[in-house]
């Protein structure tokens, strides 16, 4: 097995508050801190009820100042809702309080609708066509090399990751000599396609001599594989309502039991189960095996959004035993 780390999201159930959240959160992250995870990373989500990601610096220093050993960082900032100034400034903030411990995955999503980046941004431009000039304006600030500094400085050396989902990122990572992030959790038809780009147009570079890439993927492991899928429940129903246009608090696991599903909503709930990696112990140890085999990745990053907190650390516990076996 190749090493584990972890992506939040902060889920906050319907039963429950965003302090609550955060709160599980932190207790998370010890509790894989001394499962011996690597990194604990978190996205960027905006607008969205059931989700309390949306300032990943914040809760970067959190779990940071909470923990000793993992690495901490973004999966990722989208940085066209950001200037690159700011960026820059934020995590040299991070890596003197938290030397070599802070990562900065980078993406070009918007992380919402439409409507949301439009006041996160404050202007009606949504393409990301300037993306490779923001990034490159970042490395300037944090190299030092333009004429205006950001403060903190010192943060030259602070890994900076591309994160993807599909093969824009892909390619410009291997074009810089960067790690590279995919976010096989909702994107698994591109992931194959995009690792590709990303190892042929790899070019090594003084943060990377060789290609290395992270592939973000939704597991949930549970005693039984009736049990995980049936933690997994509300996690489908999320999505459903999500690309529905019906997004709010994260359903509980009554919630999903309870909900009226109609037959093309069960088909998209059972494609989406079998798409994400989902059930037991050995039936787990299975599909990842497979996706590694596939990917080739170098490492494997896990989402986990099991609407029950100890089912969520459970989760996480079992993994590990499965990697260790």
């Amino acid at each position: 097995m190749v090493p584990l780390s972890v992506l939040d999201v902060v889920p906050v159930r319907r039963d429950s508050t965003a302090a609550i959240a955060l709160q599980e959160t932190l207790a998370l992250a010890k509790h894989v801190e001394q499962l011996g995870f690597r990194r604990y990373w978190f996205a960027e989500h905006h607008g969205m009820g059931g989700i309390a990601s949306s300032v990943p610096s914040l809760l970067i220093g959190q779990v940071a100042a909470a923990t000793r050993t993992l690495r901490v960082g973004s999966g990722g900032v989208m940085l066209p809702n950001h200037a690159p100034l700011t960026v820059a400034e934020t995590f040299g903030t991070l890596e003197a309080l938290f030397p070599g411990r802070i990562d900065l995955g980078i993406g070009r999503a918007p992380g919402t609708d439409g409507r949301t980046a439009r006041a996160l941004r404050r202007t009606g431009d949504l393409s990301a066509e300037d993306f490779p000039q923001q990034l490159a304006e970042v490395f300037g600030y944090l190299r030092g090399e333009l004429p205006i500094k950001a403060v903190p400085q010192g943060a030259s050396e602070l890994p900076v990751w591309l994160l993807g989902s599909s093969d824009f990122s892909a390619r410009l990572a291997g074009q810089l000599g960067l790690p590279f992030g995919f976010a096989h959790h909702f994107s698994q038809a591109n992931t194959l396609p995009a690792l590709q780009a990303y190892r042929a147009r790899f070019t090594p570079s003084k943060a990377l001599a060789q290609p290395y890439a992270l592939v973000a993927a939704m597991v949930i492991v549970a005693e039984t594989d009736g049990e995980a899928l049936r933690l997994a429940l509300p996690s489908a129903l999320a999505m459903l309502r999500l690309h529905t246009g019906r997004a709010g608090p994260y359903p509980t696991v009554e919630d999903a039991e309870r909900y009226a599903w109609t037959d093309p909503e069960r088909a998209f709930a059972e494609d989406w189960m079998t798409k994400n990696v989902i059930g037991g112990p050995r039936s787990v140890k299975r599909q990842l095996a497979q996706l590694l085999e596939e990917t080739r990745a170098d490492e494997l990053m896990v989402l986990c959004t099991a609407a029950v907190p100890e089912a969520r650390l459970r989760s996480y516990t079992l993994l590990r035993e499965l990697a260790d076996a």
